[in-house]
């Protein structure tokens, strides 16, 4: 596990930082403009901000020079001018307020346009790659690291854009700005600025550089743990059933704690950033209010003073503006740190190309399955290219268009792999498949699997109506047609029996249905396409022997020109077989009919002495 850790951390090291931004931002498309406006209001309300200190310096020092004057030379000011003075001071303060207010409003309102709007677009490009990925590309990610990437990562690289395009420009314009001001109105002080800001600039980076590979960890312990939860809830009735809650407590347990873990260590050096920032930005405001106090002082009286009161209480204002923008830059820091680790892995995913389909916008793919013949001429097949063994050896045979055919074997013995290579779930490491005479991969992927219809083993049903799930056979079926397939998949009668009959409700997964009704609707769906090829994996073994021969001579009858490949544990599904397969160990270890098999093969011999004897025993 280390070693793959290390092996996919130095794969994903290797993308370039601007391709990534380059891909992740191409999503923003139609929120540009939101995101544009969003930064000019933010530019203006950080600018409004700004000015507002040197606003209120001048009102101080006009003051000040007042009360000078009385007090110095007896010069009598009226209170009329000084009234005067303050209202026209007073007027721009809230002239600059109104301003700032009305465009940090606008600035919210854009950026929650184009953050939520960016993350829809990053959210279906990721869900649209998904669907075009065969299953070697989701073997090679895991279902749960692509659910954490499509939802948590996500989420993280959203608020990453709201700030990039909020706080990220905000905090660094108001420590630009408030900098260039404190310079402006004193020089002489401005240089304790110079020294506290690049030391702290270089410890929030050095923090960033070594908490960046914690959280890419972190991200993969996150995938774990999601995947003991999907295992969970979806076996749930298996963990009571075996009383394993405790256990699955403590597994669970187990890998939330590398989760806690792997954050602690990363939010370890993270909290360093509110340290070291008020430690320098404090000292630098102590420094301000000691010397500028000495200055002033000394100063005291004489017209030439190089800091007036009302500069020293800006640049205080502006200490304090560099030290809020310092804070929301730790902040970022924080977010980016973590969104980088995210932003990488969905990358990954958007850069992935699909193993199978790659061809697809080529005009002179077959478009249409003539028949549903079947050949397999000298396939191997493996699953990954280092497999030092083949999943499929020297597989060759072949069916012809409405023969029915068993498929027999043990546990392991790469029936459901064979089968796979037909619709190219997988394609084959040599060799070729021929369907209707031609090569798979010479077929549209679309137009190919509209015409094999495929019972997997797992058979899954979704959440709706059972019109809508068989409609995923066909969308344009008639009620007709649902029905006559159901009564071939012998669904029809306990379909009946539902108060809302076909409109009745299918939960989630199909759980208020039991295993044998979920495999005969399902048998159903593939019947509606009417396929040239219909492939049923395991698809009986939860209903009984009877009913198990009626769905068999249903197909047979009534689509005598479709090809129907039967995989099976039990003989008796496929002794009417026009021929049966036994697979073992990847290979075709026999060929023939039931009555030939049994003669010859010393598997299937086996295979059906074992089920026909009493118990199983001898």
């Amino acid at each position: 596990m280390q070693k793959q850790e290390k092996l996919e951390s130095y794969e994903t090291a290797n993308f370039k930082y601007k391709d990534i931004v380059k891909r992740l931002l191409s999503c923003v498309r139609e929120y540009k403009k939101a995101s544009i406006l969003s930064v000019i209001f933010i530019a203006l309300e950080t600018l409004m901000e700004c000015a507002i200190p040197f606003v209120m310096s001048m009102l101080i020092d006009q003051l000040e020079e007042v009360v000078r004057l009385n007090a110095e030379e007896g010069v009598v000011v009226s209170n009329s001018v000084i009234l005067n003075s303050v209202l026209i001071f007073s007027g721009i303060l809230l002239g600059l307020a109104l301003v700032s207010f009305t465009c940090g409003v606008l600035a919210g309102r854009f950026s929650a346009i184009a953050s939520s709007g960016y993350a829809k677009n990053l959210r279906k490009d990721l869900f649209y790659k998904i669907t075009t990925f065969s299953f070697n590309n989701i073997d090679k990610f895991s279902t749960s690291s692509l659910v954490t990437r499509q939802t948590m990562d996500i989420w993280y690289v959203q608020m990453a854009f709201m700030m990039l395009i909020r706080v990220a420009l905000r905090a660094p314009l108001m420590l630009v700005f408030s900098i260039v001001m404190a310079v402006i109105m004193a020089p002489d002080m401005s240089w304790i600025y110079a020294i506290t800001v690049p030391v702290l600039a270089a410890a929030l980076i050095t923090i960033l550089i070594k908490v960046t590979p914690l959280f890419l960890k972190v991200f993969k312990k996150y995938d774990r743990l999601n995947e003991s939860i999907n295992e969970n809830v979806r076996g749930i009735r298996v963990v009571k059933t075996y009383v394993r809650e405790e256990y699955e407590k403590e597994k669970f347990g187990k890998a939330s704690d590398e989760v806690r873990v792997g954050f602690t260590k990363a939010e370890r050096l993270i909290a360093l950033t509110n340290p070291v920032m008020y430690v320098a930005m404090y000292l630098s405001m102590a420094l301000i209010i000691f010397i500028g106090s000495y200055v002033i002082l000394i100063n005291r009286g004489s017209e030439n003073s190089p800091l007036s009161i009302g500069q020293m209480s800006s640049l205080i204002t502006y200490g304090a503006q560099i030290l809020s923008s310092l804070m929301m830059l730790s902040m970022i820091f924080f977010m980016i740190s973590m969104s980088i680790a995210s932003m990488k892995r969905i990358y990954e995913v958007l850069i992935e190309e699909p193993t199978i389909g790659k061809n697809q916008d080529n005009p002179n793919l077959c478009k249409e399955v003539a028949t549903g013949d079947i050949e397999f001429k000298d396939v191997n097949f493996k699953y990954k290219e280092t497999a030092k063994k083949y999943a499929l050896s020297d597989i060759n045979v072949k069916i012809k268009s409405g023969q029915m055919v068993g498929i027999i074997g043990g546990t392991g013995s790469s029936k459901s792999t064979l089968v796979n290579l037909i619709s190219r779930f997988y394609d084959t490491t040599t060799g070729e498949v021929l369907v209707g005479g031609v090569n798979v991969k010479d077929y549209d992927v679309k137009a190919l699997r509209d015409n094999v219809g495929m019972v997997l083993q797992k058979n899954v049903l979704f959440s709706g109506t059972i019109n809508e799930n068989l409609r995923w056979g066909n969308k344009e079926a008639t009620q007709e047609e649902i029905i006559n397939a159901c009564k071939i998949a012998q669904a029809d009668s306990f379909v009946q029996s539902f108060p809302d009959k076909y409109e009745s409700q299918i939960l989630q997964g199909g759980t208020n249905v039991s295993g044998g009704q979920k495999q005969r609707l399902c048998i159903a769906r593939a019947i509606i396409k009417n396929p040239k090829i219909l492939i049923l994996d395991d698809s009986t073994s939860a209903v009984d022997t009877k009913t198990d021969a009626l769905i068999r001579r249903g197909l047979r009858e009534t689509l005598p020109n479709t090809t129907k490949i039967i995989i099976a544990q039990r003989v008796s599904s496929v002794t009417d077989a026009d021929f049966i397969i036994v697979m073992d160990n990847g290979t075709i270890n026999g060929i023939g009919t039931h009555d030939e098999l049994l003669k010859n093969n010393a598997i299937y011999k086996e295979i059906y002495e074992i089920q026909n004897q009493v118990g199983g025993m001898k």
